[in-house]
């Protein structure tokens, strides 16, 4: 490996980008997992609950949940997408700067 590669690899740029990449990655991950096993859970546990008719229709519960669900991984991926333009890219950029022709 050459000089330049592990002097960017020792640089406070380049472990900020990996802690907070991992962070963010690990959090939003963590929060998703939450989410759909506790609705697993309350299946698993309480089947009654998301069966539960909204008004004289056939719609449940469990359907809007379900819903929630699925929009709530939309809003966790709109959030790290978010973050990934406004402060991940900035530090990969100046990481690439900082490497110069390395390619």
């Amino acid at each position: 490996m050459s000089n330049k590669l592990t002097e960017i690899r020792e640089s406070s740029e380049y472990k900020t980008l990996i802690s907070t990449r991992s962070k963010i990655k690990w959090t939003l991950a963590t929060l998703m997992l939450f989410v759909y096993y506790a609705f697993i859970m309350v299946i698993a546990f309480e089947p009654d609950l998301f069966g539960t008719k909204i008004g004289e229709g056939h719609t449940t519960i469990g359907i809007f949940i379900g819903l929630g669900i699925i929009f709530f991984s939309f809003l966790i991926t709109g959030i790290y997408v978010y973050i990934a333009n406004k402060v991940l890219e900035p530090l990969t950029k100046q990481l690439h700067d900082a490497a110069g022709d390395l390619k």
